[in-house]
């Protein structure tokens, strides 16, 4: 293939990478950004095997198959429930490749020399070090979510010291690694780097809480965008640099949003130990939570006006998504006023109960985010909380020595009455008790949250 076909076809990718990103943007058109995405990548597949730069077709072949095999086997296998973990492995993987193809790249060696020898060397050097943070960072955000790794932050004494000799550290042997005479002792500068780069990745993430993951998963996948970038550099790929960027600069808006939603310091993000700040332990409440039936649920319904429904990771792991539009569409057929309410970090990941109720076909214009729908619920009749914990928490307003302090949430509390769905009253995934199970005007419906809602769909 020839250069300026070559160039015309990494063009066209990057295009429909752009339009991918675009409508990725709302649930409408999202199924139409997943397709762009897909025709831009098989492009970018197809002009780089064909550029001429590829020799050993067999081997790309049975590694291409066998990759796109397991992938195919896990994107058909996981649940919605699982699909952070999920994000959160692959991230580890575009880490682990840059890491990879920058050590090989430096091995092969150039016939560079003086400032263009500086440079690449400068782009291994950052690919390396931006990759190992990425892959252990993102190895232990899956470790967390997947309950293998306990949610609390571990906060050692003086971690934002360590944050910084290990940083500083990273540039003094940046430099030695630039002005290394010869391959092996470069090849020696670069693996103790990449070790400091794997232990600041754990530390950073082993740092922050659980209840804040979704903007790390968010920030993680801004880090491998990075990487990819870093990658086509060393590579001089121009369709890598500008995916990579493209990747990177979306995750990082996308995180730098959640964060403001959350009422959260951006670089503390970055810094690690995000959401942890000076605040003590959280309170513990004391009171009795009412219990009420299915049947008694499905009365409120009946009787009321307005509705607003609020999903949350609960729902998710019942898989109860279904059920709650059947509800939905019950309700509506009887002129009440039903809405869903979005905080921007429901779930494990952003975007996930938008993901599942689109999935159940949930009208898209009666799902609104928090800011559209909360100054509603002092105005409104019933509030169902299926699932949802920390997003949902009065603490946030009320205890500024919680976890959560800071943290904007749904105020629920504000309608008539509320109904809140739990297996058991144990605590969310920040760990801190929730003041709202024991409010007067709440009652608490035990149980999964599938047969729960079955069973009050046939009340209705």
């Amino acid at each position: 293939m020839g250069s300026g076909i070559l160039t015309a076809s990494y063009i066209i990718a990057a295009i429909f990478f752009i339009l991918s990103l675009s409508g990725l943007s709302h649930p409408e058109t999202s199924r139409r950004g997943n397709f762009y995405g897909i025709i831009g990548m098989t492009v970018a597949i197809i002009a780089t095997v064909a550029s001429g730069e590829v020799t050993a077709y067999g081997l790309l072949i049975v590694v291409m198959l066998i990759g796109g095999g397991i992938g195919t086997f896990l994107a058909r296998r996981v649940q919605m429930t699982e699909m952070p973990e999920l994000v959160a492995i692959l991230h580890s993987f575009v880490g682990l490749a840059a890491v990879f193809i920058g050590f090989a790249s430096y091995l092969e060696g150039v016939d560079f020399t003086g400032v263009e020898k500086t440079i690449h060397d400068v782009e291994i050097y950052l690919g390396v070090l931006i990759g190992g943070v990425t892959f252990t960072g993102s190895v232990v955000a899956f470790g967390k979510l997947k309950g293998v790794i306990d949610g609390k932050p571990v906060l050692i004494p003086g971690r934002h010291w360590c944050n910084l000799v290990l940083g500083v550290l990273c540039v003094i042997l940046g430099g030695y690694f630039i002005d290394a005479t010869n391959v092996d002792n470069g090849t020696i500068l670069l693996i103790v780097m990449t070790l400091i780069a794997f232990l600041f990745g754990v530390h950073m993430v082993m740092a922050i809480g659980g209840a804040d993951m979704p903007v790390v998963v968010s920030m993680l996948n801004s880090y491998s965008g990075w990487a990819a970038a870093a990658t086509g550099f060393m590579l001089s790929n121009d369709l890598l640099i500008v995916t990579g960027a493209l990747v990177g600069s979306s995750g990082a808006i996308l995180s730098y949003i959640m964060c403001k939603a959350m009422n959260r310091k951006f670089l503390a993000v970055i810094a690690g130990g995000f959401g942890t700040g000076s605040a003590g332990g959280a309170a513990i409440y004391e009171g009795e939570a009412i219990g009420q039936s299915a049947t008694d649920t499905a009365e409120s319904l009946k009787n009321a006006d307005s509705v607003i429904i609020v999903p949350g990771y609960g729902m998710a792991v019942a898989q109860a998504q279904s059920v709650v539009n059947e509800i939905t569409k019950r309700l509506r057929d009887s002129n009440k006023n039903v809405r869903f309410a979005i905080h921007p970090v429901a779930g494990r990941m952003p975007g996930h109960m938008n993901v599942l109720l689109a999935e159940s076909r949930v009208p898209y214009d009666i799902v609104l985010e928090m800011d559209e729908i909360n100054e509603d619920f002092s105005n409104t009749d019933v509030v169902l909380v299926i699932g949802a914990n920390d997003i949902v928490n009065p603490s946030a307003q009320t205890e500024p020595d919680s976890p959560i302090a800071g943290m904007p949430v749904l105020e629920v509390w504000k309608a008539t009455n509320v109904v809140v769905l739990k297996r058991s009253m144990a605590s969310g995934y920040a760990g801190v008790d929730n003041p709202l199970f024991f409010k007067d005007n709440t009652r608490m419906l035990f149980g999964d949250a599938k047969e729960s809602l079955g069973e009050v769909l046939r009340a209705l």
